[in-house]
């Protein structure tokens, strides 16, 4: 068997195993249930919403929440030194729904991201049995509280997460985004995350954390994670050894959400996370980038290459540089064309997914090169460095 033989055999065989992680995976993460909530013993929840320059957003957000189906809960909004007109949107739904509380956040302090800072003064302020987290970027539909309750009572959870359905409007959107849903259900047997205490096992969507206060409090809230750049990653590995239970569901009907908007917002939302969900292992995200390249990237050169040479009559389609690569390509948008059905993604970019890899790669080099450079990650107009020991914050303009 020649070497290049051997490494085709190898990238199909990855492939294939990935299909066997996705089915599983697409059979055991069950639709968000909607089981009624017992009416005589409804307990309250907090649902609380970190904004940080989000006047595009808030309203929306805001009026899907204050809409829920459900008696007993509130919500609280915190506006985190926004310029933007965030607080004059903010005012005016006041004006409107009185009942929705908003609060002023206090300047971030040095070790703290400003995320994690937020939802903390947001817990402090709450009197709910349950906390819900939700980003200012999602909408909810008047059920979705009512459901993720019941769900939580059901199934015993202490933390509760869902994946969300995804709006995406330009191209980059489109690319990029579907890789979350990609690298979850093709790389990790879902199932683990609430059967096995391994932190090995962990995801949880920062879009959505549904906690029982208790848990939340035993593991020391926010404050646990307050340098965590992917903190519902490590809310989940803290749940986990603290002995609770974490349970995760389809929620693409229940709740929406637009992360990004453009080029800039896709790139830095993304550097921010890679190198930071790897622990900022140089060793780690060289290997993801290795992998990811020689799996989907290269076949498709290959292939490029091989029908080039083939038409001009240099040379023929052979196993090695043509077929098997091909096979890999197609197996490849298979999996993305699975996740694309079931999570209402879109279809035609699934053909494309050696592109998607390409700036997938180019992302988590640049998240690299963000820490290495000193600068630390850049978001919503604050530079972090939580990479040592030494950990800083520095404010800039947006």
């Amino acid at each position: 068997m020649t070497l290049l033989l051997f490494y085709n055999c190898f990238i199909t065989l990855c492939l294939c195993v990935f299909v066997i992680i996705l089915v599983k995976n697409l059979f055991d993460l069950k639709p968000l249930p909607r089981a009624e909530v017992n009416s005589e013993t409804q307990p309250r929840i907090s649902i609380l919403v970190p904004a940080r320059n989000e006047a595009a957003n808030i309203s929306r957000c805001a009026l899907s929440l204050l809409r829920q189906d459900y008696a007993n809960f509130e919500v609280i909004v915190l506006n985190d030194n926004s310029d933007d007109g965030t607080d004059e949107v903010l005012e005016g739904l006041q004006q409107l729904h009185p009942h929705l509380k908003v609060i002023a956040g206090t300047p971030l302090p040095d070790g703290w991201l400003g995320k994690c800072w937020a939802c903390k003064q947001l817990a402090d302020a709450s009197t709910g049995e349950y906390l819900l987290f939700t980003d200012a970027d999602t909408m909810h539909e008047p059920a979705s509280i009512k459901r993720a309750l019941a769900a939580m009572q059901t199934s015993k959870a202490d933390l509760l997460s869902i994946i969300t359905d995804q709006e995406m409007k330009t191209v980059w959107e489109r690319l990029v985004i579907p890789l979350i849903h990609f690298s979850v259900l093709c790389y990790l047997p879902v199932k683990l995350i609430w059967t096995n205490k391994s932190p090995l096992f962990a995801f949880a969507n920062g879009q959505f954390l549904f906690f029982n206060r208790e848990m939340y409090k035993k593991i020391g809230g926010h404050e646990a994670v307050r340098t965590a750049m992917v903190e519902d990653v490590w809310f989940v590995k803290a749940v986990k050894a603290a002995g609770g239970t974490v349970k995760i569901y389809d929620g693409i009907d229940a709740v929406r959400c637009r992360m990004y908007r453009s080029l800039k917002d896709v790139w830095q939302g993304f550097s921010k996370n890679i190198f930071a969900g790897l622990g900022y292992n140089v060793l780690a995200i060289a290997v993801l980038c290795i992998f990811s390249f020689a799996v989907y990237v290269l076949p498709s050169i290959f292939v490029l290459i091989s029908l080039y040479r083939f038409l001009a009559g240099a040379a023929q389609l052979t196993p090695d540089f043509f077929w098997f690569p091909l096979l890999q390509l197609f197996i490849a948008a298979v999996l993305r064309v699975l996740i694309a059905k079931r999570f209402r993604l879109p279809v035609a970019e699934s053909l494309l997914h050696p592109l998607s890899m390409l700036m997938f790669i180019g992302i988590a080099l640049n998240s690299v090169r963000w820490i290495a450079s000193g600068k630390g990650s850049l978001w919503k107009g604050r530079r972090y460095n939580f990479s040592n020991a030494a950990t800083t914050t520095e404010k800039i303009q947006p």
